[in-house]
């Protein structure tokens, strides 16, 4: 599992990183603009991350206003079922993982 999470995961958060960076272009702003948001977004949401105690949901909600614009991503993603298939990705690396070791 230590591989799937952070052997892997570095891969997911670019993923992310990707998209969002590509929906900011397709709606005009200029690469360079959207990387760099991207980049001090990711880095600030990190930093609250590393914080002690800190609790990934409950930080997902400090940031999230009621009706607002977050919310409304949020949905999008719970209605695509972007958790589950997350959590899909994390076990099938998990898997490939134990299927390696095996191989050895």
């Amino acid at each position: 599992m230590v591989t799937a999470l952070s052997g892997s995961g570095p891969a997911y958060f670019f993923y992310l990183a990707e998209a969002m960076i590509d929906s900011a272009v397709e709606q005009g702003m200029s690469k360079q603009q959207a990387t760099n948001l991207v980049k001090q977004t990711a880095l600030g949401a990190a930093s609250m991350l590393k914080q002690e105690n800190a609790d990934a949901e409950a930080l997902r909600i400090a940031v999230t206003s009621p009706n607002g614009t977050t919310e409304a991503a949020l949905n999008e993603f719970n209605s695509n079922h972007v958790n589950q298939s997350i959590k899909s990705a994390v076990v099938a690396a998990y898997n490939r993982g134990q299927q390696l070791a095996k191989d050895d």
